[in-house]
């Protein structure tokens, strides 16, 4: 000890003092002295050391077996609240268990066997304590569903739908819930369960609530849910089924029923560990799909239909956000507006949309409907557009206007000149039914753009647009092949074109003051060459079809040469034949659908291209009988004849005569016919006589080369031919 080294250094000091003379036996002492000093501090280094390290193996034994002690705790107290149904003590005990075992791991030596064995356990009571929160969790909402076999496209195949909510009350107070729920989620939030178990039950439950009960709820304006409560037990959700009219279900009505379920205290609660609300984290499962449904199915229908009905909808602007604040205050929803009372608020841009959309539509069914219903058009036919409210400066405008004619009323003109009352209006013609709905849609499409909104009002006016274009496109294609196969059908188109196009110069004007479009926009006069080539094109394509079968007619009749054979003859005759019966059923065809001019000038070239081809083939011909000859002018004569009884464009058959008697105008060669149908009869000096010098009506249809061959053909080489023919000049 320290004392005892002092006791030996005095003593040893003493021993010395008496010598002093001796100095190195002096040192020598001393320095051995030091030496004994340094062993015994080495000594006591050495057991400090052991000691210290004793210590600490002591109190790491003291922390293993309290770790032991709180675990073995722990694990007693688990099982003990587990058995009782205890759920939030059994989580807090089982949570213990394992930071005792965590602690335990955290040791130098994690290999002991105890540790491992330790681990197993708490690993395995934590799935005992999941599984037994997970059959509470399963007895909280028992599902009452339609069989798998059922087709769920009816009323009737939701009315088996049932939801059995075991949430009780005390008999005391029954709006309190049962404690096992909120015990259930406080252990499952404790176990980091309950998010993973929320998300879970938004998967099955929430999946099973929204198929079978809320989407059938917004979809079906019938089906009503009914909640009968079972105190101590829970509620009883079910479908009804009730008499209504509505196609469609009324927002306030589906607002009503959804909140009726979400209304249910099951899952209202607050979790005790971190104070949030189950309704917060199902709201965020199950809000998307429900408010699309929601949107998809009765937002979507409720638009108005027109511009009039937009201030009543506030009504229902007011409805969603009342809806929103309602599953705000159970906590369904958290933060401010979201994509359903967006889209209710948008509901300028959504009814342009719809309206848009279900125009198109409407045009799209009317250009592929049938075209045989027609409507007979007359001069005095006028667009019907409803009396608009006059814009900004329209008084100014009109003062102006009335001043301008009164200036113009006080002038005089020397021999002036009415233009007629049907200057600029449609000729007399029959169009299709369709067509005339479809610009009576137009119009009233163009009408809902008063008073409607600066975006909105374009939108309509392009959709308008959209209607002609689509018309350009579709028709002709979809009723291509019966345009070629019925000239009525054809007829009729080109008229439908020329009624489009005759509105289509001023349709919009009337709208200008209340479209918000630029100066300078063309409204849709830009359309109308486009639809008078349409109509010409569709109505030619059918003349070009109609002339091929008139040719193909005269094909047969051998070139009408050699006719003094009987069976020639007979050929001829029946294809000139089958040309007047052609032109007839074809005057029958468009006979008051055409308009008067386009059906004369119609029927005209067709005569015409039989004729020249008559003209044509007889010209040809180089050797002509007298026998052969005759028989031409029989077959020209049977045109000139019938001809003029094809022109019948009005079915008062006392009015056509007037245009029977213009065929001249209508058939260019119809001169040329009847000449030549006298020189098939007349004598050489006839013919000459009738050249009169090249300023006879023969010189005026024939050249000099056309009438020589003529007369080669008809006569045999004579002095008095070569004397004709030498007559023959201009």
């Amino acid at each position: 000890t320290n004392e005892e080294v002092t006791d030996m250094i005095n003593k040893k000091y003493i021993e010395f003092m008496p010598s002093m003379e001796g100095a190195e036996e002096l040192l020598d002492q001393v320095e051995s002295v030091s030496k004994d000093i340094d062993l015994l501090k080495s000594c006591i280094e050495n057991e400090y050391a052991k000691l210290k390290q004793q210590l600490e193996k002591n109190t790491a034994v003291i922390d293993l077996l309290q770790h032991l002690q709180e675990f073995d705790t722990a694990i007693e107290e688990y099982h003990r609240a587990l058995q009782e149904k205890n759920y939030v003590v059994a989580a807090k005990q089982h949570g213990k268990a394992r930071a005792s075992v965590d602690a335990l791991k955290a040791w130098k030596d994690t290999e002991l066997p105890l540790v491992h064995a330790l681990s197993s356990e708490i690993t395995i009571q934590r799935e005992n304590l999941t599984y037994h929160l997970g059959e509470e969790w399963q007895k909280l909402a028992v599902w009452k569903l339609p069989s798998t076999k059922t087709v769920l496209t009816s009323v009737k195949s939701f009315l088996k739908t049932a939801l059995h909510l075991n949430r009780g009350g005390s008999k005391g107070d029954e709006s309190v819930p049962h404690a096992l729920l909120p015990s259930i989620l406080q252990a499952l939030s404790i176990q980091g369960e309950l998010h993973k178990k929320i998300k879970l039950f938004g998967k099955n439950t929430f999946w099973l609530l929204f198929k079978y009960m809320l989407k059938p709820l917004i979809i079906y304006p019938s089906l009503v849910v009914e909640v009968s409560s079972q105190p101590e037990q829970g509620a009883v959700l079910s479908l009804q089924c009730t008499e209504t009219k509505a196609e469609h279900p009324d927002p306030s009505q589906v607002y009503t029923k959804v909140l009726t379920v979400f209304h249910q205290k099951y899952l209202n609660l607050y979790v005790s560990i971190d104070e949030k609300k189950v309704s917060e984290i199902l709201g965020d499962l199950i809000w998307e799909e429900m408010s699309e449904c929601i949107i998809r199915e009765c937002l979507v229908h409720s638009i108005p239909a027109n511009s009039s009905q937009l201030a009543e909808y506030s009504e229902v602007i007011k409805q969603t956000e009342d809806f929103e604040s309602s599953l705000k205050e159970m906590g369904y929803l958290i933060g401010d507006s979201t994509d359903l009372l967006k889209y209710a608020r948008n509901i300028n841009c959504h009814f342009a949309s719809k309206k848009c959309q279900d125009v198109i539509v409407a045009a799209r069914k009317l250009m592929t409907s049938e075209m045989h219903n027609t409507v007979k058009i007359t001069p005095e036919y006028k667009l019907s557009i409803p009396k608009l409210p006059s814009s900004s400066g329209g008084e100014k405008e009109r003062k102006e206007s009335s001043k301008k004619r009164a200036h113009y009323d006080q002038q005089s003109l020397e021999n002036e000149k009415q233009l007629s009352p049907n200057t600029l209006c449609l000729p007399v013609c029959r169009i299709s039914e369709s067509v005339q709905q479809l610009m009576e849609l137009a119009i009233q499409t163009l009408s809902e753009v008063v008073g409607s909104s600066p975006q909105c009002a374009v939108q309509l006016f392009y959709t308008v647009r959209n209607i002609f274009h689509l018309f350009y496109d579709v028709v002709p294609t979809y009723h291509k092949d019966n345009f070629l196969k019925l000239p009525h059908l054809a007829a009729i188109q080109h008229n439908n074109c020329m009624f489009i196009a005759h509105h289509l110069l001023t349709l919009g004007f009337q709208f200008k003051p209340h479209l918000p479009l630029k100066d300078g926009v063309a409204y849709f006069v830009d359309l109308v060459p486009g639809f008078r080539r349409l109509g010409a094109r569709c109505f030619v394509a059918q003349m070009n079809v109609q002339k091929a079968e008139m040719l193909e007619r005269l094909s047969t009749a051998r070139n009408f040469s050699n006719l003094d054979d009987e069976d020639n003859y007979s050929v001829a005759s029946k294809a000139i034949r089958q040309v007047i019966h052609q032109l007839r059923r074809l005057g029958k065809v468009w006979q008051d659908v055409l308009p008067v001019n386009i059906y004369c000038k119609a029927i005209g070239t067709l005569l015409n291209t039989a004729i020249s081809e008559l003209i044509n083939k007889i010209m040809m011909l180089e050797d002509i009988s007298n026998v052969d000859g005759e028989r031409l002018r029989t077959l020209c004569q049977t045109i000139i004849e019938e001809g003029p009884l094809v022109f019948n464009p009005l079915p008062d058959e006392n009015k056509n005569k007037k245009y029977q008697e213009e065929v001249p105008v209508y058939v260019k060669k119809w001169m040329t016919l009847k000449e030549i149908s006298m020189v098939l009869n007349a004598n050489l000096q006839e013919i000459v006589d009738r050249w009169a010098e090249g300023k006879g009506p023969l010189a005026v249809e024939f050249s000099c080369n056309e009438m020589k061959s003529l007369i080669r053909a008809l006569f045999k080489n004579t002095e008095r031919r070569a004397a004709a023919l030498a007559k023959i000049v201009k």
